[in-house]
């Protein structure tokens, strides 16, 4: 099947590098998703949280500004190529990351918004010397499913891959 794959992948040109910053749905293989996803817009519409949408690049994405990922799985079960499979959900390799700096509690203003809507409890906040509260992530606690990044006014919390994702190497 991968000489099948490299072949068809060779011959609809999509053989350049894959950019590993994008967040693809969850149960996606990486690297090899571009040569393995049709574009059919499946696993989107199977979405029932419509945290995927279709990306810039015609291919899908997370997107979670709406809400949350559920890890249901319904994408990988719509998915009619290897893309996105069900037994890679456990694999997803990104996480939250915080961004202190620009965090609004570092500057002063009571939030809480991330740690309110977490429900791992991944995000909890200290109190700092001069009132503010530094926000932490327990990166253990956290299953990436975007929820704070999509509640941040500031754009304080984004996705971030981790760096031995067990994704990485299943095919």
């Amino acid at each position: 099947m991968s000489q099948l794959t490299s072949r068809r992948a060779f011959l609809s040109a999509r053989t350049l590098q894959e950019d590993r910053s994008i967040v693809r749905p969850p149960g996606s293989v990486v690297p090899g998703f571009a040569d393995l996803c049709t574009k059919c817009g499946d696993c989107v519409e199977a979405c029932p949280e419509s945290v995927i949408v279709i990306g810039s690049d015609g291919f899908p994405v997370l997107h979670a500004v709406e809400g949350p990922c559920t890890f249901c799985g319904d994408c990988a079960q719509a998915c009619p190529t290897d893309a996105l499979q069900i037994e890679r959900l456990a694999d997803w390799p990104w996480r939250a990351t915080l961004q202190t700096a620009s965090c609004l509690s570092m500057n002063g203003v009571s939030c809480r918004v991330c740690q309110d809507n977490c429900e791992q409890n991944a995000i909890s906040f200290r109190l700092q010397p001069g009132g503010n509260a530094e926000p932490s992530l327990d990166a253990n606690a956290c299953t990436g499913c975007g929820a704070c990044v999509a509640l941040c006014p500031v754009d304080a919390v984004a996705m971030r891959r981790q760096t031995t994702p067990q994704t990485e190497t299943t095919q």
